[in-house]
């Protein structure tokens, strides 16, 4: 069936649903472009300073802008250039790896950062307004449709430490490296790193072989 094809969705529910979050994610551009235009932004540029902003320190770099905003590494160094002439952003070496230059908000960009998180406060004020029993029927239902599109490579889920698979809290509490560890790394967590977003981050109920 064609979700776009008006005939043949009128009789197949999955394609009206695929259509509805077609639509949804019309209008959620449409706001992130609102929100950035009012900042001499674009949309892109939003999301990267968003990005930088709640991403776990090892990935604030061009490669890893680049997979968060599903871009070539060109388009993701062109984004980067553009917020550093507008002072949003600086590049610096990384202090774990000198040779690693990373992404950082400059106090500009920090400043910018809590008017921005509220580009979606629509969508949010509309889904607020749903009785709470549809509320949670509506989470556990998309979280499915997230899943199962990352598990096919259609997305990447970011999300914190603390429901993922890979993170063992207090694994070493004595460490002055950090008291947790991620087992996907192989390394100490600091407790303040375990509150940003992860690109390697695996629901805990996924079992990993």
């Amino acid at each position: 069936m064609a979700a776009f094809h008006p005939q043949d969705r009128a009789g197949d529910r999955p394609s009206r649903l695929a259509l509805a979050l077609y639509r949804i994610g019309q209008a959620v551009q449409m706001m992130l472009r609102r929100r950035a235009q009012a900042h001499g932004l674009s949309a892109a540029q939003l999301q990267a300073l968003l990005f930088l902003a709640h991403a776990r320190p090892g990935v604030r770099t061009v490669s890893g802008l680049a997979q968060r905003l599903g871009a070539t590494m060109a388009t993701a160094s062109e984004v980067a250039d553009a917020l550093e002439r507008k002072g949003l952003i600086a590049r610096a070496p990384w202090p774990a790896h000198r040779r690693t230059i990373i992404l950082r908000l400059t106090p500009q960009g920090e400043a910018l950062v809590p008017t921005l998180e509220g580009a979606l406060e629509d969508l949010e004020g509309l889904l607020r307004d749903l009785p709470e029993p549809d509320q949670i029927a509506l989470e556990r239902i998309l979280q499915e449709v997230v899943r199962r599109l990352a598990a096919a490579g259609h997305v990447a889920i970011y999300e914190m430490c603390w429901g993922c698979a890979f993170f063992r809290p207090h694994a070493h509490p004595d460490d002055p490296r950090g008291p947790h560890h991620c087992a996907f790394m192989n390394a100490p967590l600091p407790e303040a790193d375990t509150y940003t977003e992860c690109p390697d981050f695996i629901p805990r109920e996924v079992e990993i072989r």
